[in-house]
């Protein structure tokens, strides 16, 4: 019999960790090669880990709202086969890296069942856990800490860092080291007001996604200085165009032609000719991103969004856009997105007029500058300027919202960017082929 070890595969470009959310399989199970035996989630979306191996599971060793880092080992298998089940070609190393494993989850495990850590609104992993418990460090003390990780999360260095400075400066917390938007905020609900229930009123836990959703949004608004730009568009060719063309497109194509691929194609084009709006900031730095990836917001089933990523968005021609744009508004909805579909945006459109919204203030997707949103398109009465003078006529307008970072972005080119795409918009060639 040999052991080999299930590690955590990598989830996507930027990706470092992942929370366990079900264990298909469990100890004593047998799986087949590719079967998949545990569920996970990233910030975005939920994924399947399949066993690269068959064989018979011996040890779990991490549980449900774990939080595993790529590489970790997650899972023991055994295997009838030899040297091919092994991750390593020394058989005895191999083993003695297992039990040595083993004997360190299962006193992190110990730990964890004694101490009551679930009590604090903060995620803290079993190892954090582990070291608190061992230097009785109390939860109090615990939610104190500034956590360099990851959306501002206790790392070992941090609480190894707090326990040897403890002696001296019983009160202090590390100081955080890093420079990214992202680990400054650290959003805590226990500050909230309390709110008064009673008997009539349900109480509903909010599910991973919109805790993760909450999180990001208020770590951005403490993050960014948003201010907006509003500008009204003509859309009229735009919208005679589509009319026309939509069903020879779908009956060639395959693919329903929907005014998103349209705009993405404009906000492409402006990113390109606007650079420095396709950046992200990491504290006193400026990072131009090389390539053109645009989010797309999309609201799914459950009323959660989710922002599916359009790669190399400005190499695309409309029908690759209308097709790209398609799959991952279908994924999306039947959540069949991978990792890699919502990571590397570096501008984000969001479409508010889906639900008959005029305008709207988005709020930035950090460590983005800025985010577009669409507004609904309406049959408005306006002035048509013509050699033989001006009259009224009924036109299809729509409004665009930019909110962007004042930090590095100021009006100036915050006005030209989002005047910029409604230029494209309105230069639509009504007589474009498909």
């Amino acid at each position: 019999m040999a052991k080999f070890e299930l590690k955590l595969p990598k989830m996507g470009e930027s990706v470092a960790e992942a929370t366990i959310t079900n264990w298909v399989k469990n100890v004593g199970d047998t799986v087949e090669q590719d079967e998949t035996i545990v569920e996970v989630a990233t910030d975005k979306v939920d994924s399947e880990v399949p066993t690269e191996v068959s064989g018979k599971i011996i040890e779990i060793l991490f549980q449900k709202d774990d939080v595993v880092q790529v590489g970790q080992t997650i899972a023991i298998i055994e295997t009838e086969g030899g040297d091919a089940a092994q991750p390593t070609t020394a058989s005895a190393p191999q083993e003695a890296s297992v039990a040595k494993v083993e004997n360190t989850v299962t006193a992190a495990k110990e730990t964890v069942e004694v101490a009551d850590f679930n009590a604090s609104e903060k995620f803290f992993s079993p190892l954090v856990k582990n070291i608190a418990k061992e230097e009785g460090i109390s939860i109090d003390e615990l939610e104190k800490l500034n956590g360099t990780g990851k959306d501002g999360r206790i790392t070992k260095t941090d609480i190894l860092d707090y326990v040897k400075n403890r002696g001296s400066q019983p009160a202090a917390a590390p100081v955080q080291q890093t420079s990214a938007p992202a680990k400054i905020v650290q959003p805590v609900a226990s500050k909230a007001a309390p709110v008064s229930v009673n008997g009539q009123d349900e109480i509903v836990e909010m599910d991973r996604m919109r805790k993760m959703i909450a999180h990001h949004m208020v770590q951005s608004i403490q993050t960014s200085a948003h201010v907006q730009s509003f500008i009204e568009v003509d859309v009229t060719n735009i919208v005679n165009w589509r009319n026309k063309n939509k069903s020879v497109f779908e009956k060639r194509e395959g693919e329903k032609l929907t005014f998103t691929p349209i705009f993405m194609e404009a906000v492409a084009k402006a990113l390109k000719d606007l650079p420095m709006m396709n950046i992200s900031v990491d504290g006193d730095y400026i990072i131009k991103r090389k390539n053109i990836n645009l989010g797309m917001a999309a609201a799914l089933p459950n009323g959660n969004l989710i922002v599916p990523v359009i790669k190399n968005a400005d190499q695309l021609n409309l029908v690759g856009m209308a097709k790209a744009v398609n799959d991952l508004a279908d994924r999306a909805r039947k959540g069949k997105l991978k990792p890699d579909d919502t990571q590397g945006a570096t501008y984000t459109v969001t479409n508010v007029g889906t639900f008959g919204s005029v305008f709207g203030t988005p709020i930035i997707s950090q460590p983005q500058v800025g985010i577009l949103a669409l507004g609904a398109i309406r049959k408005v009465p306006a002035v048509i300027e013509t050699p033989e003078g001006d009259f009224i006529g009924i036109r299809q307008k729509m409004f665009l919202s930019h909110s962007y970072d004042h930090r590095v972005v100021d009006g100036s080119l915050g006005g030209q960017f989002v005047q910029r795409v409604a230029q494209y918009l309105e230069a639509f060639d009504p007589n474009r082929d498909i």
